[in-house]
């Protein structure tokens, strides 16, 4: 059998990995210029370039011409085949089961939070902080891709691995039922702002170690967010209903 020498791509590649494991690098978060991170691999930047592009093709990265090569949130298998498969096959018959989750959600990241106020230790509050810096990213794909993170930072400074897992799955799951939803709301200022101060208030309840000022940000913030995917929700279907034309097959049909 011919065993065919490896690519200095994938070499490249496998050492941009370790970097991001080493450094802790969060989803949202960007990698060095380029410049700076050839000189700090030790490698040309077109073999840099390449084994960047691999990245992206995996989804273990994201690019964005011009600004930058960021982190993408990974998935996790755990809870892709226990919780995820079930609830995508429940919305596929009702999209509507998107609001139940949220409505879960909500019961169980006001726990998350409180127990991270009383557990979190001096590396998960940074984690925390970190994630919260990258939801401010003025692209809606990384800054939403930074919320997620954000919430599940917060999970993991819970130090309840069934609490954890649970909000995995959930984020599993929405991130493609409400990606677009999420997205829209980065992409309104006052909403944006909104999310932007109720992040804040929930992030210094956990420094403080305030669990029950950690519990009622985080349920003012949910309570925000599942009232305006709604409202969202409702436009984009009035909005459908007013462009359909007369004598469109799609239209709805008129009562005789």
């Amino acid at each position: 059998m011919i065993v065919m020498p490896r690519r200095l791509a994938d070499e490249v590649a496998d050492r941009v990995r370790a970097l991001i494991e080493e450094q802790q690098l969060e989803a949202g978060m960007r990698l060095p210029a380029e410049r700076q991170l050839a000189l700090q691999l030790g490698v040309s930047r077109n073999s840099l370039r390449e084994a960047l592009a691999k990245l992206v093709a995996e989804g273990v990265l994201l690019s964005r011409r011009g600004g930058g090569t960021f982190v993408r949130w990974q998935h996790e298998s755990w809870s892709e085949h226990n919780i995820v498969q079930p609830l995508k096959t429940l919305m596929a018959d009702d999209p509507d089961y998107s609001f139940d989750i949220l409505e879960a959600r909500h019961a169980i990241e006001t726990s998350t939070a409180w127990h991270a106020a009383l557990r979190a230790t001096e590396a998960d509050k940074e984690k925390i902080r970190l994630c919260f810096d990258a939801t401010l990213s003025e692209d809606p794909d990384i800054a939403s891709q930074a919320d997620v993170r954000f919430h599940l930072a917060i999970a993991e400074a819970s130090h309840n691995v069934v609490l954890l897992q649970t909000m995995r799955g959930f984020f599993d799951v929405l991130q493609s039922s409400v990606k677009q939803s999420r997205q829209r709301m980065y992409l309104v200022p006052p909403v944006f702002a909104k999310l932007t101060e109720q992040h804040q208030a929930v992030l210094d309840a956990i420094v403080a170690g305030d669990a029950e000022g950690a519990r009622q940000a985080m349920m003012a913030h949910l309570g925000f967010v599942h009232t305006t995917i709604k409202r969202f929700d409702e436009d984009q279907a009035r909005q459908a209903r007013i462009t359909r034309l007369p004598g469109d097959p799609t239209a709805f049909p008129r009562e005789k």
